[in-house]
C-alpha cells in the first residue's frame, strides 16, 4: 500500500483527515482493518448523533452480516491475559453460550494468552456454525504477563496470519486486524504484508472496520467514528463500558437503569448501540452471568430524553 501523492498530502476535506492521519488516529489506539482503494482518505466533520439509531445488524464490507453486539474473547484467558484460564471448562461454556445467545461476531488476537484465546475458540466452537465471524489480530508479542511489545515486521505478520489460521482451524480469516503500529517499522511495510497475504493466498478478506477505545466517558476517537459512518466502515469499540475502571456512577445512567430494572452496564451498552449504526461493541467477560447480562442490553431501547442525558456525560 503506497504513500499518498504530494497533491493528496495537501488535500483536506471537511475535518482534514488524510489516509496517513487516519491510520495514525486509529492504529495508535487500537486495531484497524482496511479496505484497499484510493490513496487518500477524505475526512468528515466531527459531529454527534442527535437521535438514537436502531439497526440490529451491520454488513461488514457490504456483504458480511453480523449482529451489532459481539463478544470480546480477551478475558477468557488467564490472569494478566496470560496462559490458560483457571477454569478452562468455564471458558469453553462462555464461548458456547455466546453463540447460543445469538452472538455471531467474536473478537480475539494471537496476543491473548498468547494464542490461548484462539485455541479456546476453536476447541469450543469448531466446526463453526454458519454465519459466525471470527475477527483476530496480529502485531503484538507477549514476553510475559501484562507485557505487550509491538512487532510489525512483514515476516512476523505473515507468520502471525498463518498461525491464527492453524489455531482457529480456518481456511480463511473473515476479519484480520493489525493490532497496533510498530514505530520501528514503516506503516506501509506492515500493511503491505497483510495486503500481500490477501492478494497471493486469498487467506484474508478485504479490511472493512476500525477498532478503537470508545465509551460514554472516553470519546477521543469521535472523529474516527464519524469517518467510519461516512465511509460505511464498522467501528468496534474496545473497553466499551470503561474497561477495568468501569463506569463512574451517574444519575443519568442510574435513572435509566432503574426505570427498566436493568444494570448501568446494560444501559451503557444500549447507548453505544444507539449512538451510531456502525457501532459494533465487543464487551468481554469470563462469566456466563455477565455475558447474558451484556447480550440482553441489545433489547433495551432508550427514549430520546434518556439518550441525550447520557450523551451529555462525555468526559
Amino acid at each position: 500500500m503506497s504513500d499518498e501523492s504530494p497533491n493528496a498530502k495537501q488535500k483536506r476535506v471537511d475535518s482534514g483527515i488524510t489516509r496517513r492521519t487516519f491510520l495514525g488516529m486509529s492504529l495508535g489506539t487500537g486495531a484497524t482493518l482496511f479496505a484497499g482503494g484510493s490513496a487518500t482518505i477524505l475526512g468528515a466533520d466531527s459531529s454527534t448523533a442527535t437521535s438514537p439509531v436502531t439497526n440490529p445488524t451491520w454488513q461488514l464490507g457490504g456483504d458480511l452480516p453480523v449482529n451489532r453486539l459481539g463478544f470480546g474473547a480477551m478475558r477468557i484467558t488467564g490472569e494478566g491475559i496470560w496462559g490458560w484460564p483457571p477454569d478452562r471448562e468455564n471458558a469453553l461454556k462462555v464461548l458456547r453460550r455466546a453463540v447460543e445467545l445469538g452472538v455471531n461476531l467474536i473478537d480475539t488476537a494471537d496476543a491473548y494468552g498468547p494464542e490461548t484465546s484462539e485455541l479456546l475458540i476453536a476447541e469450543a466452537l469448531h466446526p463453526y456454525p454458519k454465519g459466525l465471524v471470527i475477527a483476530t489480530k496480529g502485531g503484538l508479542t507477549r514476553p510475559g504477563p501484562g507485557q505487550w511489545v509491538p512487532n510489525g515486521r512483514p515476516e512476523h505478520l505473515k507468520q502471525a496470519v498463518d498461525g491464527s489460521l492453524k489455531r482457529l482451524r480456518l481456511d480463511r480469516i473473515d476479519l484480520y486486524q493489525l493490532h497496533t503500529v510498530d514505530r520501528k517499522v514503516p506503516m506501509e511495510a506492515s500493511l503491505g504484508a497483510l495486503k500481500e497475504m490477501h492478494e497471493r493466498a486469498r487467506k484474508v478478506l478485504p479490511i472493512v472496520s476500525v477498532q478503537n477505545q470508545y465509551n460514554i466517558e472516553n470519546r477521543k476517537s469521535e472523529n474516527v467514528l464519524v469517518y467510519c459512518e461516512k465511509k460505511s466502515l464498522g467501528f468496534m469499540p474496545w473497553f466499551p463500558i470503561g474497561g477495568g475502571r468501569g463506569l463512574k456512577p451517574d444519575n443519568a445512567l442510574e435513572k435509566a437503569a432503574k426505570a427498566r430494572g436493568a444494570s448501568v452496564v446494560q444501559v451503557a451498552l444500549a447507548w453505544l448501540l444507539e449512538r451510531s449504526p456502525v457501532m459494533l461493541p465487543i464487551p468481554g467477560t469470563s462469566s456466563i452471568a455477565h455475558l447474558e447480562e451484556n447480550v440482553a442490553a441489545a433489547a433495551i431501547k432508550l427514549n430520546p430524553a434518556e439518550w441525550k442525558a447520557i450523551d451529555a456525560l462525555a468526559g
